[in-house]
């Protein structure tokens, strides 16, 4: 009989997989966080360059190649007026593994780890896998995080805290006084804040800022997924501390070695070169945004405005969630993000409007049948 670790055996397939998998094949999918746009033009032409050269035959540096992290200095320079040396900065395997990395490096066997319910869901895997204890926090009414709720929440055993804005899976956008909080926290109470910044370039309403800005105790994690709509490329990274990002390069260069190289060059020219792209796509999903609120308002269903991401999270009735994925459209239910979840829905809106608005006549009609 074999034998498997306890870390794995806490760990079970994502909720979210498991209603894709339960969809027809012709179903509206509104459960994908991933955007329909294609990845930029001059990203994708300089992975074909860089590949065409020769450079991207061998490993690069375990942090990723100067120019990619000298790009990534320039663009927190630049959109959040925040200075990062490019020797603190790791390419990594997508915001995933920057998270993976981040929770190994500073947390030790049963220390506990503090993250928002609902939220996304690898924020208890990973601390699982990491050998931690699971430390849901339960989010305010507008779906944000309360900095007062964290640092309750935090014990002699606490190793760090995770903040997501804009959120996964609600949408939510954390004021600056919030984050001037958290990093207030962090360095108090000597605690890691890590900063999920991965839709930072996604928001409506309100303004992004990162706890980095306030404090030392921060690792910020960030990905070219959302921005750029390049999820497939598998390209993020971590900024934080020297200290810090040593301990985080052990970990990395066993897992990983080196984030993909042609990944990298596109990472490089996406963030290099003209932001008009990531502009539209903004636009767009404000669009989006505004149809579904008001079908969901229309239809009766209660829903926090989302100010960023690209994800709205109403209060839905009992075996809601079973009716609409019957008649074909594919959303989460909340309890796939945490216990706080339930009696919610996740509704992604990376799709276009006229997909959006067949799929909010299909949730009338499962909301009729189910009240």
């Amino acid at each position: 009989m074999p034998r498997f670790s306890d870390r794995v055996e806490q760990v079970s397939i994502s909720g979210i997989r498991e209603v894709f998998e339960a969809a027809g094949e012709d179903a509206i999918n509104l459960g994908l966080g991933q955007p329909d746009f294609p990845t930029p033009d001059h990203a994708r032409q300089a992975a074909v360059d860089a590949i065409e050269a020769g450079k991207t035959d061998g490993y690069t540096s375990n942090k990723g190649t100067r120019q990619l992290r000298e790009a990534i200095a320039d663009k927190h320079a630049r959109d959040d007026d925040r200075s990062v040396d490019p020797e603190n900065v790791i390419a990594t395997a997508g915001g995933s593994e920057a998270l993976h990395i981040a929770l190994e490096a500073h947390v030790s066997l049963g220390e506990e780890v503090i993250y928002p319910d609902p939220g996304f869901v690898s924020y208890e895997a990973l601390t699982h896998l990491a050998g931690g204890t699971p430390r849901p926090v339960a989010l305010r009414d507008d779906l944000t995080m309360d900095p007062a709720d964290v640092e309750a929440a935090i014990t002699d055993d606490t190793a760090a805290f995770v903040v997501n804005s804009p959120a996964n899976p609600t949408g939510a956008v954390q004021s600056p006084e919030d984050m001037r909080e958290f990093a207030r926290i962090a360095d108090e109470h000597d605690v890691l804040c890590i900063s999920d910044e991965v839709y930072e370039q996604i928001v409506f309403d309100g303004q992004h800022r990162s706890p980095a800005e306030f404090g030392e105790n921060v690792a910020v994690v960030n990905a070219c997924s959302k921005a750029y709509s390049m999820t497939g490329w598998r390209l993020g990274w971590v900024t934080a501390s020297h200290e810090r990002i040593e301990r985080m390069l052990r970990v990395h260069q066993y897992v990983q070695a080196c984030a993909s190289a042609p990944a990298q060059y596109a990472a490089e020219a996406a963030l290099d070169g003209p932001q008009g792209v990531v502009d539209e796509m903004v636009e767009a999903f404000a669009q989006r945004r505004d149809v579904l609120l008001d079908g969901l308002a229309d239809i009766g269903l209660e829903t926090p405005t989302p100010q960023g991401a690209f994800y709205a999270m109403p209060k839905v009735p009992e075996g809601w969630v079973d009716e609409v994925i019957d008649r074909g459209v594919v959303v989460v239910p909340g309890e796939a993000f945490g216990e706080h979840g339930a009696g919610h829905a996740r509704i992604s809106y990376a799709v276009n409007v006229e997909t959006l608005k067949e799929a909010l006549e299909i949730m009338g009609e499962a909301t009729d049948a189910v009240r």
